[in-house]
Parts: C-alpha cells; structure tokens; sequence
C-alpha cells in the first residue's frame, strides 16, 4: 500500500514539474526570442522559424545600439531618478506608516484609507491634469516633472506592504525604547526601520521596476533629451534605424538588461517580502 502512494506521489510531482518547466518556457520565450533577434541579421530575421540560428553572432548589433542611442545618458537618468524615487517613496511610507499604526490622531483612518485608495487610480488617467498643473508651476521638462507621479502612483503600494509589516512588530519595543529615553525619530530610525528589512526590500524593489520601463509620463512631460530616460533609446532608434530591425531588437534587450539583472537577483525579497508583510501580529 504504502509503495503505491509512493508510487502516485512520485508520478503527480513529475507532473507538476513538467507543468512548472512548461510554464516557466513560455514566460522566458519572448526574452529568448528578444536575445535571438538581437544577435543576428537583419535579412535572417525573415524566415520560416520562429527562432533564428544566425551563421555569425552580430555583437556589432549592441556596439551600434550602445554608441549611437545615447544609451549612458538615458541610463544614468534613469537611474538617478528611479533611485531617488525609491528613497523618497521608503521614507514616506515608512512615516506614514508609523503615523497610522503606532500614533493615535483623529483622522489618521481616513488618512490610511485615502493613501490606498491610491492603487484603485489609474496612473495615466492624471497625465492631462497633471500636465497643467506642471506647466502653470513652470516644472514641465525637468527632473520633479517624473519624480512627482512617480512617487504619488508608488506610494500606495509602498504604505500598503509598510503598513501591514509594522503591524507585526511588538509594540513592547517601541515601549521599551521610549522609556530609556528614544524619542519618536530615534524610535523609527533605530528599532522600528532595521526590523523592517524584507518589506523595504520589497517596496525598493517593485519601486524600481514599476518606475523603470515607464514612458507615457516622461513622452508627455519631456520635450528636451536633459531628463529623457531609458525607454527614449528605443524611440529614437525605431526611426534612426527603421531597416535595421536586429539593432532594434539590440536596444530594446540593452534597455530590458537592468530590470531582468535586479529582478533575478533579489527575486527572493520579494517573495519574502511580501509573504511577510500580509500576516499581521
């Protein structure tokens, strides 16, 4: 008897790996096939096969995609911004969080209500009345221009996971702290902040890659090349190289390249993360 269970055991989770691998093939098919475009020919690029096996890998492909897209200049916005934006959405968070689940005011339930009311707006529904507002202020094309909706439309999200974290931490810590002498600030700063490890890794993590590939915003507030990001390069390629498909599919893996990096290797902190910060104490 106990042989066949054994038996059916094994069976269902030579199943269900198969089921997974299957799963996991059609996930990473489009970056394969991203990758596969991007090192051959353009005139290969016109056959039978859905995959392409190039005579001579064309690493030329990316020497072209990186010295003409201006690629350093958009990465290093992109990368200035989206950090800042991820500094300022944790601090926020953080205190907002603190505000709303340690501190008791009168209206701090409406105020948590309102701040996760903002996952329910959709981000490009603000673009037009964002844009007036922006130009009556006179900051249209500049760096507040995407630092602003990119922190308002991310802080949600960031209170929601800080929020549900801290509820699980004692409050006899806090306590503890405060009659030692801790005022608030310190409290937050030293026993409150280092406790709350995965969620900030968490809210760092989807921060940055919500923010990354984002271009309807930065099209519509940007007119100069000063603040433009990342995702530009492949705008500007698709008419400087509109016969050189593969050059195209170059940029867009260069441009996709950080996002996968960060994602595969702090993969585990969101899970983490996220698990953690949906049990609450």
């Amino acid at each position: 008897m106990n042989s066949v269970l054994s038996e059916s055991s094994k069976i269902k989770r030579r199943i269900l790996i198969f089921v997974f691998i299957l799963i996991a093939g059609i996930q990473l098919f489009p970056l394969i096939w991203l990758l596969d475009f991007s090192l051959c020919n353009s005139n290969e690029m016109f056959t039978s096969g859905i995959l392409v096996w190039p005579e001579k890998i064309q690493w030329n492909n990316y020497y072209l995609a990186f010295r003409d897209g201006n690629f350093l200049h958009y990465l290093k916005n992109s990368l200035l911004i989206n950090t800042l934006a991820v500094i300022l959405v944790l601090a926020i968070s953080i205190m907002a969080a603190f505000a709303c689940t340690r501190m008791y005011w009168k209206l701090k339930g409406l105020v948590a209500m309102l701040l996760v009311m903002g996952m329910m707006i959709p981000i490009h529904a603000t673009l037009l009345p964002n844009y007036v507002i922006y130009d009556r202020l006179g900051i249209t094309d500049t760096i507040w221009a995407l630092l602003i909706p990119y922190i308002a439309f991310s802080l949600p999200q960031g209170y929601f996971l800080t929020s549900s974290f801290m509820d699980s931490i004692p409050r006899e810590l806090e306590e503890a702290a405060l009659i030692d002498g801790c005022g608030i600030y310190r409290v937050v700063a030293i026993i409150i902040t280092p406790l709350m490890k995965s969620s900030i890794s968490t809210v760092s993590i989807m921060t940055y890659l919500n923010n990354w590939n984002e271009f309807m915003m930065a099209t519509t507030y940007l007119s100069s090349q000063k603040w433009k990001t990342l995702p530009f390069c492949i705008l500007e390629f698709t008419g400087q190289y509109s016969s050189n498909y593969a050059v195209q599919f170059a940029v867009m893996a260069l441009s996709a390249a950080p996002a996968i990096i960060v994602y595969i290797i702090l993969n585990k902190h969101i899970t983490k993360g996220v698990a953690m910060g949906a049990v609450k104490g």
